[in-house]
């Protein structure tokens, strides 16, 4: 599968142009991914040095893209608009979906065990009950 990601707000919280904190099961969900053999495209309105630091910053963490912001890693952008320049990916995850962005288990849930997002949010919320439940203090 060929998954495209976005970077602020996605991978590290969103404190552009700096790179904030990383986000929860961020990189430890993204490195699974790729071993499972999934295609990961960084996909980020960064670019120049800004970009270099992102894509440094996953690498420090052992997350390699198979490309950045392009289909492919020899794709060249053609100013005369012979090629385009939308991602062909399956998946795009990225914080400004409609009802923002979900967490990385519930993410890797949906792509592992191909569930559906009502599957996995029914899955998410039934553990935050049991969690809840299981509290031992009398309030």
């Amino acid at each position: 599968m060929i998954i495209a990601v976005d970077f602020d707000g996605t991978i590290v919280q969103n404190r552009y142009p700096e790179i904030g904190s990383e986000m929860p099961f961020a990189t430890p969900t993204l490195k699974m991914l790729i071993s499972e053999g999934h295609r990961l495209i960084l996909w980020t309105v960064r670019n120049g040095h800004r970009l270099d630091e992102a894509v440094e910053w996953c690498r420090k963490r052992g997350v390699e893209f198979y490309a950045v912001n392009k289909n492919h890693p020899h794709e060249e952008y053609d100013p005369n608009g012979r090629h385009s320049v939308k991602l062909k990916a399956d998946v795009f995850i990225d914080d400004r979906n409609i009802g923002g962005m979900l967490s990385w288990a519930t993410i890797y849930s949906l792509i592992h065990e191909r569930t559906t997002l009502e599957e996995a949010l029914r899955r998410e919320i039934l553990d935050s009950e049991t969690k809840r439940k299981r509290k031992w203090w009398p309030f």
